[in-house]
This record gives structure tokens, sequence and C-alpha cells, in this order.
């Protein structure tokens, strides 16, 4: 199954983005009009992220956001067969110096995103390394395997490195003892389960269970922390602007970071609504429920981990 979904999409990716463009249009109405992906879990987050919103206002982000998602779902399997010239010329970073500086000292660097804009495309951000170093990114495995081995493909076409959630702080502390500098992303907005619930930041208009896992490890292994700002300037193709969050995570309150991502991806979101992935049921854990599953002494235990 693999090998055949494997040629499958190889082969659509061939085509040229303009009719993968004209594919997204068509799947667009589908998926809006026909089989309502996911239409209430999209209209209840943004109506409660954005109360201050019009009906109108709502629906016309609902309606952008449905075209930028099916727009990403082409976009992603383009990927599987682009070459690196063209990925450098629809995917830019901004302020890549920053890194390179961090890299030429021995540094490595941790970099915060979020399901906005194209995610996967981030993956190209080892092309424009200077040195040795190695590109990575922290995941969570597909439950599909097909498409586990699929994703996993695509990610590894411009050098980046998947690391599995469980594995990572052992790989990248080995990396960093034996003298190897890396760049590894963080897509940090999902839900954590709840005893992994350490920090609330309040983002959207909601009381929101932050993942702290990046503000841990960049802490113990004392990266310098930066944040991807993205944009898209026209269909197809879109910008990275890399802000710098800390210069050194051990010199930085606990959850600091956690926080200072959160405020930095509202702004981003704010700007351009129709590009984050509204479709995930973020708010589905509710600190009720949190508290209504420890006790107090529990509670203040996971709250206080870092």
């Amino acid at each position: 199954m693999y090998y055949i979904t494997f040629t499958l999409w190889y082969l659509l990716s061939l085509l040229p983005l303009r009719i993968h463009y004209v594919l997204s249009d068509i799947l667009y109405t589908i998926l809006y009009y026909v089989i309502r992906y996911r239409l209430k879990v999209v209209r209840h987050n943004l109506s409660t992220s954005f109360p201050e919103k019009t009906t109108q206002e709502l629906r016309q982000i609902e309606r952008r956001f449905y075209h930028w998602f099916c727009d990403y779902i082409v976009e992603t399997i383009k990927m599987f067969s682009m070459s690196e010239t063209q990925m450098r010329k629809r995917m830019q970073f901004e302020g890549l110096e920053q890194i390179n500086e961090d890299i030429s000292k021995g540094k490595s660097v941790t970099v915060y995103l979020g399901h906005y804009c194209n995610w996967e495309w981030i993956s190209s951000l080892p092309l424009h390394f200077a040195g040795d170093s190695i590109g990575a990114q922290l995941y969570h495995p597909i439950e599909n395997k097909t498409m586990d081995r699929l994703f996993l493909y695509s990610r590894g076409r411009f050098h980046a490195k998947s690391l599995e959630m469980k594995e990572a702080f052992g790989i990248l502390r080995n990396w960093q003892k034996t003298g190897i500098t890396s760049i590894t992303g963080y897509i940090s907005d999902q839900v954590p389960g709840y005893s992994s619930m350490h920090y609330w930041p309040f983002f959207l208009n909601h009381d929101t269970p932050a993942y702290t896992g990046a503000e841990r490890i960049a802490h113990i292994l004392n990266t310098t922390v930066y944040y991807l700002d993205i944009y898209r300037p026209q269909r197809g193709y879109y910008v990275a602007k890399i802000i710098k969050m800390s210069e050194e995570a051990q010199k930085e309150e606990k959850f600091y970071l956690t926080e200072k991502y959160y405020r930095l991806l509202e702004n981003s979101i704010k700007r351009a609504p129709e590009f984050w992935l509204w479709s995930h049921n973020r708010w589905k854990r509710t600190r009720e429920e949190f508290n209504a599953l420890y006790p107090e002494t529990e509670r203040k235990r996971i709250l206080n981990k870092l």
C-alpha cells in the first residue's frame, strides 16, 4: 500500500502548481459546500476567538480559511517532487544571518512555529544553513503507517531530520555532547494531554493549555530561541521572518518562552486569521476538566513542572 500510494502521490506532484491550484479550487467547493468538513469546529473556534466580529466577518474568514486549507493540501502534495531551486523561490526566510551567526559560534537553536501558513514547507530551512549543522523537527507519528512514512519522506527531502517526540531530547542532547550544532523546529500550538498541562496562557480569548516541551528542552540545552512569523505575499509563496525571542534560554524565567510564543503567534493569526488551522479542535480540553481529574496537590505538581 505504501509503494502504491507513494507512486500515485509522486505522479500527482509532478503536475504544475497552477494545475494544483485549479484542483484546490475544486476541492474547496467539495469540502466547504458538500462535505462541510469540520465546519462546526471551525465556526465555534472562530466565533469564540473573535467575539467582537460580526457574523459576516466571521463567514468571510471561514471561506478564506477553507480556500487556504485546500491550497495547503495541494502544496503539500507538490512538495513531494519540488526541486530545491523552486522551494527556495517559494519559501523564503528573512533574518537568517542571525541563525547562521549562532551556528558559527557553536550555538544550537530552538525555533517556534505554529500550524500557520504552510508549515510543511518550513522543513526546507536546512537549505539555508551555513556549516555542518543539523536541521531537525519534532513530530508526532501519524496513526496511519502509510501516511506516516509518506510525510517522513516528504519532510526529509530538504535535509531536515524528523525526531519523534519521546526520543527528541536524548538525540538533541547527544548531538550537543558530541559538538554538533542543531536547529530544531517545534510546532507548539497543539493540545497537550492532561498530565502535560504545565501552563495556561490566555490565547485568542481562551484559557489555553500549552505544551512546554520546547521550553524545557531549550532551557536544558541553553539554546538561542526564535519565532517564525510567516506570511503569504501571494498564492504559492511564503516568507518567514525570523524573530529572536531569547539569546540564552537558561536566563529566562519559567514559562517566559511559552508565553512569548503564544503572544507572537496570536499577533500572526490576528493579522491574517485565515491562515491558521481552525479545523483543529484546539480547546477541547478545559481547565475545569483538568481540575476535576487531579486533586489540588497533584495539580500544583504538574503546573509547576518545567
